[in-house]
């Protein structure tokens, strides 16, 4: 079976920074909010989308 090397080193480098936190998500997702509060880069947030409704006919 062909497997793509880019999906292959993607998941690689996951795993590796999985590793230093022993594969804890909660220390992962801190690390993650850590670095976008230190990030310099403009953060955009989209309002919600309004709900849509479907009615089914009869």
């Amino acid at each position: 079976m062909w497997q793509d090397p880019i999906i292959q080193e993607t998941r690689h480098l996951r795993d590796q920074y999985a590793a230093t936190f022993n594969h804890d998500i909660d220390a992962l997702f801190e690390d993650i909010k850590k670095r976008q509060a230190q990030s310099k880069r403009k953060k955009v947030s989209f309002p919600p989308r309004p709900a849509v409704i479907i009615k089914k006919s009869a």
